[in-house]
């Protein structure tokens, strides 16, 4: 496979982990495998190997990285509908469906976001992560809303490094079994994998998980159900679902962290991402993307709303 030597420097005054330093100089490239490339001995220091990723940096320190020429990928562009919210030469907003994957996978070659991008921005092939061009962030199959792709690498860049820096802001509409304890909220309970189910997540001690926080409050109450507006301070796996569970409110439709028997007839649970915030390629300020609420999810509500 061919490669390409990216030189960096390191300027700040505090020292900073040779992983972490790299991450957030590269953000095209996932942590983990920086510190392969590490272990490997493809990363140097003021001209030695490094093979420590723990390694502190100093400022004013070298750094070299041989790193994997992207390669070209088999995915297979499909003409496949897509619901735009708003496009431009770097950046696509999309209001992603139900039931979609995000990009392909295992067991998952076609029907993706990522397929029918391909489709109708061929040029997206080249952006970002080979199996996965164009995304910055992603969402639940059985998730809904706004997701956020890019169209060219400066754009993947600059829109990887917020979602990184948390420098988004993300809500989300949950429709809950039962109520919170209190009308508004903040969360904070680290998320990570189950120990006695590895296949899902779960609130853990601290140091067994990675901290997680969310924000919520109620947008309306029912007589057995809650719709609540819910922003996610960090972004861990499932950490909505999760963090709702924790609280005695599960999302409703939710069979894994919820009640195995839906109390409404949804053929998913009730989850949707409505509204982000984020500053686009060369702007300075930040611009709000809202997706409407699908006709399912609306029908729940109006259905709830009918029993009052």
């Amino acid at each position: 496979m061919k490669s390409t030597v990216t030189l960096l420097r390191y300027e700040k005054a505090e020292p900073a982990r040779l992983d972490k330093f790299l991450a957030e100089s590269l953000p095209a490239y996932s942590r983990s495998l920086l510190q392969e490339l590490i272990a490997a001995g493809k990363v140097l220091v003021d001209g030695g190997v490094c093979l420590k990723a723990a390694l502190k940096l100093a400022a004013g320190q070298n750094v070299s990285v041989e790193l994997p020429a992207q390669e070209e990928n088999g995915i297979l562009a499909e003409n496949l509908p897509l619901d735009i919210i708003y496009q431009d030469a770097n950046t696509i907003v999309i209001n992603k469906p139900a039931g979609i994957i995000v990009h392909p996978g295992a067991g998952h070659t076609t029907g993706t976001i990522v397929n029918a991008a391909l489709y109708r921005w061929p040029d997206i092939r080249q952006v970002g992560e080979a199996q996965r061009p164009g995304v910055v962030h992603r969402l639940d199959k059985e998730t809904s809303g706004v997701l956020v792709l890019a169209r060219t690498q400066s754009a993947y860049e600059w829109l990887v490094r917020q979602f990184k820096s948390r420098k988004t802001e993300k809500y989300y509409l949950a429709l809950t079994d039962g109520h919170p304890p209190t009308p508004t909220g903040r969360i904070e309970a680290a998320v990570g994998r189950d120990p006695k189910f590895r296949q899902r997540m779960a609130v853990v001690y601290e140091g067994k998980g990675r901290k997680a926080v969310s924000e919520y409050h109620t947008v309306q109450n029912f007589r057995n159900h809650a719709l609540l507006e819910v922003r996610p301070l960090t972004g861990r796996t499932h950490q909505i679902r999760v963090h709702l569970a924790y609280l005695g409110c599960p999302v409703v439709g939710d069979r894994v962290y919820g009640h195995r028997k839906a109390s409404l007839p949804l053929g998913r649970f009730f989850l949707h991402a409505a509204r982000l915030r984020i500053i686009l390629p060369g702007e300075k300020t930040a611009t709000e993307f809202q997706a409407v609420l699908p006709e399912d999810l609306t029908l729940a509500l109006n259905t709830l709303s009918s029993q009052e």
